[in-house]
C-alpha cells in the first residue's frame, strides 16, 4: 500500500513529493519553526539532504511517510507518519512516530492537531497499527498540546541518546513521548 491523499475538514493531505522542495526550504529556514528541532534555521543543503531522507521514509514501511497539508490551497506545513528510528525508538513493528511542523503564521489554530487526529485514524483504520506515539522537547510547551489534544497520552519521560552537536536550549531537561494505542483511539471512538 502506498500514502494516499488523506483529507479532513479543512486540510488536504498529499504525501509528499519532489516537487514540494520549496515549501520545505521555506519551512525549515524559519529559525522559530526550528527552535526546539535543531535551534537554528537550516541552511537550504541541510533542507535538501532532510528532503531526501523524508521521501526514503515513504519507501520503509508501505502506506507510512511525511505528508504536506494545504488549507484553502495554502502550504500549511507537514505531517509524518513514520517507522520508529533512532535510539529512543526501538523498532517495533506495528508501531509509527507521529509528527509535524507547521508555517508559523499557521500555529494555535488547531491545524497540528487536526491533520495529527487524521494520520491516526489513517494508522489504526487503514494501516492497523497498534501503536503511534510522538516525542518532543520537555520544555516544548505547544507541541505537548498539541499531542494532547490530538488524542495522545503521556507515555514517558527520558535523555535522549542521542548526542546533540550544538545543544538546544532546554535540552538539558530531557524529552517526552506520548502515545495512543488502537484499543484506546477504539473505545474514545466508540464512546
Amino acid at each position: 500500500m502506498t500514502q494516499r491523499i488523506l483529507q479532513t475538514e479543512r486540510l488536504t493531505l498529499f504525501p509528499l513529493a519532489e516537487e514540494h522542495l520549496e515549501l520545505e526550504v521555506e519551512l525549515d529556514s524559519d529559525p522559530a519553526v526550528m527552535r526546539y528541532l535543531t535551534g537554528r534555521a537550516l541552511s537550504r543543503e541541510e533542507v535538501e539532504q532532510s528532503h531526501d531522507r523524508r521521501l526514503a521514509a515513504a519507501r520503509d514501511v508501505p502506506g507510512l511517510g511525511f505528508w504536506v497539508g494545504f488549507a484553502g490551497g495554502q502550504f500549511i506545513g507537514w505531517w509524518i507518519l513514520q517507522p520508529p528510528h533512532g535510539p529512543d525508538q526501538p523498532k517495533i513493528a506495528g508501531e509509527a512516530d507521529l509528527g509535524y511542523r507547521l508555517r508559523r503564521r499557521h500555529w494555535r489554530q488547531g491545524y497540528a492537531s487536526e491533520g495529527a487526529r487524521e494520520l491516526i485514524r489513517y494508522g489504526f483504520t487503514e494501516l492497523g497499527l497498534d501503536r503511534i506515539f510522538a516525542q518532543t522537547m520537555a520544555v516544548n510547551v505547544a507541541s505537548r498540546a498539541t499531542m494532547s489534544a490530538a488524542g495522545l497520552s503521556f507515555a514517558r519521560a527520558f535523555q535522549s541518546g542521542e548526542p546533540y552537536e550544538d545543544p538546544v536550549s532546554g535540552a538539558e531537561q530531557g524529552e517526552v513521548e506520548y502515545e495512543i494505542t488502537r484499543q484506546t483511539w477504539l473505545s474514545l471512538r466508540d464512546s
